[in-house]
């Protein structure tokens, strides 16, 4: 049986807190919203509260999760060596959706990491979050709150769609501020290295501490242990059938109507995943509007629940674009390459 609560985003009712926190302690799941997406917490250092994350989600053992903590000076109860590196992003962007790969503690549990010597790391900005944090007094560990492999979740209600009877408890806190995930960079290597690419863009961190590197969109082998969450090919996909255009906007948008035209006279429902300016090209489709396609902030809030609502209208494919791979637009690309069935170049 799954409870549900329905908190205040901004001043989260500390009776409440309380009440999920118990749950963390006694070993159990909560699903919590993030600025990002709605992650799925167990307390980290309990390596069968972990194990039932896994359960849950059906997740695989080698796709390793990232633990929460409520401020940096946190960070040493999980992690081995905090670098300046570290030090200097963190005064620049946490809280918020930046993650570290760093070595681990000993002590972390081998199921947090997929096996490895490396843990990632971030201090959420979401209050409830935080307070959820605190209030448990134990490092969260917490991946996306979603079946394995399928669209994250951004409301409370992706959350019981997906994952209802699976899980203790969740926290309601309304939608959810940046709706990608966080940037994943591994501190742990020479040069730093943007593992995925996510809610701050490697344009703002190479303007703290200079030129990053940034690991290609291949997927990694399926029965390797990830150093990342978000790496597998196959990930973030709705039901329907994604085709994501890459290339030049006009000859995109040339393209998708196209694959519009030619799926309506196969009897097939098509969605429309695209910003309201490239909409009224296209007739008889079920229109998505991300937002204004110069506003990639309010594409990405919109872009998982713009899959998940695709869906649920009965859309047997989704038409898709890119925007780019300057600031947000980079994250947008790499959801919309793992969560496609066909990538299309233009």
């Amino acid at each position: 049986m799954t409870q549900r609560l329905t908190l205040s985003p901004q001043n989260p009712d500390p009776e409440l807190i309380r009440q999920a926190a118990a749950v963390i302690q006694r070993r159990g799941l909560v699903a919590f919203p993030t600025e990002t997406v709605y992650g799925l917490g167990a307390n980290a250092l309990a390596a069968d509260a972990v194990e039932k994350i896994f359960r849950a989600k059906g997740r695989p053992a080698n796709d390793p999760l990232i633990v929460h903590l409520a401020s940096l000076a946190d960070v040493k109860r999980v992690a081995a060596d905090i670098s300046p590196v570290v030090e200097k992003l963190a005064a620049a962007f946490c809280p918020g959706p930046l993650t570290f790969v760093l070595p681990k503690q000993p002590f972390v549990p081998l199921t947090v990491t997929a096996g490895l010597e490396t843990v990632a790391v971030r201090i959420p900005s979401h209050p409830i979050a935080l307070a959820l944090i605190r209030a448990s007094g134990v490092p969260i560990a917490a991946p996306s709150a979603n079946r394995f492999g399928h669209t994250s979740p951004t409301t409370a209600q992706h959350v019981w769609d997906d994952l209802h009877g699976r899980v203790d408890l969740i926290l309601d806190g309304g939608a959810t501020s940046i709706g990608v995930e966080s940037t994943v960079l591994d501190v742990s290597r020479e040069t730093p290295t943007i593992l995925r690419p996510g809610g701050i863009s490697r344009e703002d961190i190479e303007r703290v501490i200079g030129e990053v590197a940034l690991r290609d969109n291949r997927p990694s082998a399926e029965n390797e242990s990830q150093i990342s969450p978000g790496l597998l090919g196959k990930h973030y996909t709705p039901k329907a059938e994604l085709f994501f255009c890459v290339g030049e906007k006009a000859q995109a948008l040339e393209k998708l109507r196209e694959l519009a035209h030619q799926a309506r006279t196969q009897g097939r429902r098509v969605g429309l995943l695209l910003a309201q300016d490239d909409l009224p090209s296209f007739e008889d489709c079920v229109p998505y509007a991300l937002g204004a396609s110069d506003d990639l902030q309010s594409i990405a809030r919109n872009l998982y629940a713009g899959m998940r609502a695709l869906d649920d209208q009965g859309a047997d494919i989704i038409l898709a674009r890119d925007f780019g791979k300057r600031g947000l637009g980079l994250a947008l690309y790499d959801r919309l390459l793992r969560a496609a069935s066909q990538v299309i170049e233009v």
